[in-house]
């Protein structure tokens, strides 16, 4: 997206840039002109549309370009639009430039994952998958290994995102929105530019040297005093659907000549040295390009070509040199200038402002069924991700063919990446570019879905019986219908937990797959009026899964004692007025670890008491909206990407229902919510679950929260109000991309205070005081807020318009009439208890264990059965250490570097088969230095027999974050600071693969296991 779609004005100061001179000694100015296009995967066109209108012509027209003149140097970025260009549109002699033109370093790929990524709204996982794909892609076709970023576009910047590009070999980060008024005073004191340790944990270790781009970010100036055309953009304005057959695009900007070289000098010069002035050195980045240009490089290096050579001739008098360049040449020269540079502490840049009333935190909540979709896409992504890891070991020459297996894996791995784009995962595309992401993500589900029924259910052996063959060992239950269900557990931890399967009878006893029968509970659906809910209780090792028959009976009561049949309480419909009389009839559901008390005057949550420390908290969670205007005369909008609250919030309902389902595994309150009073149909609902804990093992201090939201009115943004007796003087915590939680002050500001304390909450949230702390955790990415003290809101969904011409043109008034299924989970308790849960917790959310249904209930089968347990040896990491990833990558790239080198520029044939023996693994420490006294300490792990379960390590190596570096071989640049902290040695494996991991260390593998392990 462009400036000028920020609804920002960029103004050009002429006429006190003259005063400037030369700088630094009475050198010129020396200039880095660094061409680029600004490719947004998805916005306003599908990426088909894109490849069509101009995508395919950027790399066709620069690569012809590049080639006539040996000055001439471009920056490639998004690869997603490149690899689809190298795939389907690139002729041998075209790859063949491109590979001299990436030889000579004249083309340059920055970044280098799929997108850019968004950096408010994504996780962890999918942003280091996003860059592992690109990463991959490029090492294995070009051998070049990107050391710097171009994250121009992301709305606001994460403290995390310096420490994975870290870990990942870069040496300079650049990034451009931030705040408006952070950056005028970040300007006028000449710091746009630090070193900054985004973890508080690593510090130094994972340090990055920062470049914020000035106010005119990552665009040149398109508004000349002589011309009302389009600038230094001489290829004019890309055409949609199609190209121009003339090449004559709109908007084409005045050619240079003798006439017109002299005011575009001019304007050039005066913005050069007006850029100059707030940096400390004596380079100045500038950046030729914005969104969607070079698709006739032609036109526009024959401009800049004269235009350039015309300034370098009068460089004495302009005092200032111009040049093409790359980034890393910029960066280069900045290093070498030796300076010492501001260190900047773990906080980050969000949320980020572009004007007093123009706060970029709706997108935070925009298009949720979105988000819900690509985090569910990246939960089953990693579960089949493992299990093909664990199938490939076990069982190299087994049924399921791994160049099918490896295809369905990629699939998914494209969809989840090119979600993280930064205007997809946020919610701020066209309803048509939703729609495409959506499509990719499902069709890609699809796919794996096939392949983990494969890899489960296909005999491993022509001799073994597949699991369809195999049969269970039941006792005293009548004849009726049964179903095959099939539970994996992604996670390297023990579990035991509820797993609900939706059945279609209402009467159901459970057996696991040594006949053994299961705790279950049935009940109504929540949510249908034709199904029911089946909870068990199921014990998985870590990376295992285990078989379970589930066998119905016609008659309700018929099943083992073992299955309870739950029956719901209803409560009379309560008034939202009705609240003068709360708090008389409370009705107590209990269990090891809390009391819940809802009140039956207002059908609302009342109190929770934490059984443990006997410490009781006034708490109600009720719905509320912001309204929203949709006229922009008469005052500021809310839209895809800024929520500027019309007022406070007003309470979303006027009357409450509520049924309790007490159960003997889980007890279920269902509250619903009506618009108005007399309404049939609610509006918005919250069913909670209370785990009843009947067995020691069964964890009693998750509160399971689902909510029913939608379709909205028009203009309306509604959140879930959380308000607590807690003391929190409106502080919040949220995480910064499912890394680390950041500490949220609540901050006044002249205007739009209340839109500007919305924060991104991706995995986790939470207020405390002195005693106690609130935690939510999420299925997806939310706004959360802290409005009063006590108060957590988390918005929910929104559904807006606006007459806004920029709104209306690209389609971008998000009209989402969607009905929205968010899940959160709650914990109450001490501060010490709950940060020895919330991280493992917000994992086991977003990884739930994965259910597969292999049949539709029917007749069993007869004859004799052989019983047999999962072969499945689990694997299980201590409770502070992650499996990030366990996977077949598929690259087919050397481990050694030299080598590699050699076979990239030997010019043979480069379609080699994929590596199918090469297994990546990442560990994750999950704790902060200090959080815990005994979980935060550095953890020595023997990779060997953690990992024996899967099968026998023959040789580990030691990778950066997205595989491309041998560890011992990766130097990043050091930078100097005042403090001069030294960076420790990296640590490899022993001889013996014992490995130690500090706190928020992620440590990267690349995995041999000896074949034929079982």
């Amino acid at each position: 997206m462009e400036p000028t779609d920020m609804r920002c004005v960029v103004v050009i100061v002429f006429g006190f840039c003259c005063s400037f001179g030369k700088t630094h000694e009475n050198k010129p100015i020396q200039t880095f002109i660094i061409p680029h296009s600004h490719m947004d995967v998805g916005w306003v066109y599908t990426i088909q549309e894109s490849m069509h209108a101009y995508a395919a012509n950027v790399y066709n027209s620069v690569t012809e370009e590049l080639s006539k003149l040996k000055d001439r140097k471009f920056i490639a970025v998004e690869q997603e639009f490149f690899r689809l260009w190298w795939d389907a549109v690139a002729s041998d002699n075209q790859k063949k430039q491109v590979r001299q033109l990436v030889k000579e370093g004249r083309l340059e790929f920055i970044i280098g994952g799929q997108v850019m990524h968004d950096e408010a709204v994504t996780d962890l996982d999918d942003q280091i998958l996003q860059m592992t794909e690109g990463h991959g892609f490029l090492y294995e076709t070009f051998g070049v290994r990107p050391r710097f970023s171009w994250h121009v576009d992301p709305f606001g910047a994460s403290a995390t995102t310096p420490v994975l590009f870290a870990l990942a070999g870069f040496n300079a980060h650049l990034i451009s929105r931030i705040d408006y008024d952070l950056k005028d005073t970040m300007q006028h004191n000449k710091k746009l530019q630090f070193v900054w340790r985004g973890s508080g944990s690593l510090k130094a270790q994972q340090e990055m040297f920062t470049h914020t781009m000035d106010q005119f970010s990552y665009c040149t100036p398109s508004h000349l005093p002589f011309s009302n055309s389009s600038g230094f953009y001489w290829n004019g304005v890309a055409l949609f659907p199609d190209p121009p057959k003339d090449g004559v695009y709109p908007n084409m900007s005045l050619p240079v000549t003798k006439e017109t070289v002299q005011a575009y000098a001019k304007t050039m010069v005066e913005n050069i040295k007006q850029r100059a002035a707030w940096f400390r050195t004596n380079h100045v980045l500038w950046p030729w390009g914005c969104d969607k240009q070079f698709y006739n490089s032609s036109v526009q290096f024959s401009n800049m070509d004269p235009l350039m050579k015309y300034i370098n001739q009068n460089s004495e008098e302009f005092g200032v040199t111009v040049q093409y360049a790359t980034l890393s040449e910029y960066f280069q020269a900045v290093y070498r200038s030796d300076l010492v540079w501001e260190v900047r502490g773990s906080q980050d840049f969000l949320p980020y402002s572009t004007e007093p009333y123009q706060a970029w935190t709706g997108f935070y909540a925009s298009r949720n069924v979105l988000k819900g979709v690509a985090r569910r896409a990246s939960s089953k992504l990693h579960a089949a991700e493992t299990l093909f890891a664990r199938y490939r070991i076990s069982f190299p020459d087994g049924p399921v063919a791994k160049d099918w297996a490896l295809d369905k894996l990629r699939s998914l791995r494209w969809a989840v990446s090119e979600v993280q784009h930064h205007d997809g995962i946020t919610g701020t595309e066209s309803p048509k570019v939703a729609d495409m992401y959506l499509q990719h993500l499902t069709q890609a589900m699809m796919g794996v879905e096939e392949l983990l029924a494969a890899l489960l259910l296909l005999p491993h052996f022509l001799q073994t019986p597949g699991v369809l063959q195999r049969r269970y060992h039941r006792t005293d239950v009548q004849e009726a219908l049964e179903q095959h269900v099939l539970i994996y557990n992604p996670l390297a931890w023990n579990i035991t937990t509820v797993v609900n399967v939706t059945v279609t009878l209402p009467s159901a006893a459970v057996f696991d797959d040594d006949g053994q029968p299961v705790a279950a509970q049935i009940q109504t659906s929540a949510q249908s009026n034709t199904t029911y809910d089946l909870f068990m209780v199921v014990k998985l090792g870590g990376l295992q899964y285990r078989k379970y028959l589930i066998k119905f009976t016609e008659k309700p009561g018929a099943g083992k004692p073992d299955s309870y049949e739950a029956k719901r309480v209803r409560f009379e419909r309560r008034g939202a007025t009705d609240r003068a009389r709360s708090g008389r009839r409370l009705v107590p559901v209990l269990n090891q670890c809390y009391e819940l008390m809802f009140d039956r005057d207002t059908n609302l949550l009342h109190s929770v008491t934490y059984l443990p420390e006997k410490r009781r908290v006034r708490m109600t969670q009720d719905f509320w909206e912001y309204d929203a205007n949709g006229d922009v005369k008469a005052g500021p909008i809310s839209d895809n990407y800024v929520f500027s609250a019309n007022g406070s919030a007003t309470r979303a309902y006027e009357a409450a229902e509520m049924e309790i389902v007490p159960g003997k595994i889980v007890t279920e309150i269902r509250q619903y919510f009506f618009r108005e009073e007399s309404d049939e149909d609610y509006a918005y609902s919250i069913t909670t679950r209370v785990p009843e804990c009947f067995e020691a093992t069964l964890p009693c201090h998750r509160l399971e929260q689902s909510y029913s939201l939608g379709p909205l009115r028009l203009n309306t943004e509604v959140v879930l109000r959380t308000s607590s007796s807690l003391k929190n003087d409106r502080t919040l915590y949220t995480d910064d991309n499912g890394y680390r939680m950041m500490k949220r002050t609540y901050r006044k500001f002249t205007n739009n205070t209340l839109a500007r304390n919305y924060f991104p909450m991706v995995r986790a949230a939470y207020i405390e005081d002195e005693l106690g702390r609130l935690v939510l955790l999420s299925d997806r990415a939310h706004g959360v807020s802290s409005q009063a003290n006590g108060q957590l809101e988390v918005m929910l969904h929104r559904r807006l318009w606006n007459d806004l011409p920029w709104n209306l043109g690209y389609n971008l008034t998000l009209n989402d009439s969607s009905v929205v299924r968010p899940t959160l989970w709650m914990m109450l308790g001490s501060r010490n208890a709950t940060a020895r849960l919330h991280q493992r917790e917000a994992i086991e959310l977003q990884h739930r264990p994965l259910v597969m249904p292999i049949d539709q209930p029917q007749e069993p089968r007869r004859g004799k059965e052989p019983r047999e347990t999962s072969a499945m040896l689990s694997v299980v990491l201590p409770p502070n250490l992650h499996l990030l990833s366990l996977a077949i990558p598929g690259w087919n790239y050397s481990s050694n570097h030299d080598v590699q080198l050699h076979r990239v520029h030997s010019g043979t044939d480069l379609q080699v088969e994929p590596d199918y023996d090469r297994v990546l693994l990442r560990i994750m420490h999950l704790f902060e230095e200090g959080e815990d006294q005994e979980l935060s300490k550095p953890v020595t792990i023997n990779l060997k027999d953690v990992l024996r379960g899967v099968g026998e390590v023959r040789a580990l190596e030691e990778r950066s974050l997205t595989g491309t570096w041998n560890i011992t071989s990766l130097q990043r640049w050091k930078w100097k600071t005042a403090d001069n902290l030294e960076r420790k040695n990296q640590r490899c494996p022993d001889e013996d693969f014992t490995v130690t991991i500090s706190p928020k260390e992620i440590r990267t593998f690349f995995v041999h296991f000896s074949s034929g392990n079982f």
